[in-house]
């Protein structure tokens, strides 16, 4: 079992749902109103009058076949609009209940 965590500007809140329900995946938690920076060249969201965007974020606990396809449609979702801001880590779940 891995874990992803998605980062990802609010505009894409729909859109990043559809996209897990369209891989079968069920669960997931979200997080609202998430502030950041990207690392690499994005644009600070801070909500506030001199940034106004936000982000938003998953957690989302999936089976390892499911990671590579959704992570590369992830990808693609991202290169579409790459000003906007979508980020995905993953890492392996040693145990759960």
């Amino acid at each position: 079992m891995k874990a992803m965590f998605i980062v990802y500007n609010q505009a894409y809140n729909e859109e990043v749902i559809d996209l897990l329900v369209a891989h079968g995946q069920r669960g997931f938690t979200r997080w609202e109103n998430v502030e950041g920076k990207g690392g690499f060249n994005g644009f600070p969201r801070f909500g506030n009058h001199a940034w106004p965007e936000l982000n938003h974020a998953l957690l989302v606990m999936t089976e390892d076949d499911k990671v590579a396809p959704l992570l590369a449609d992830l990808e693609k979702k991202d290169k579409e609009a790459p000003d906007l801001g979508l980020r995905a880590f993953v890492w392996g779940i040693e145990s759960s209940y």
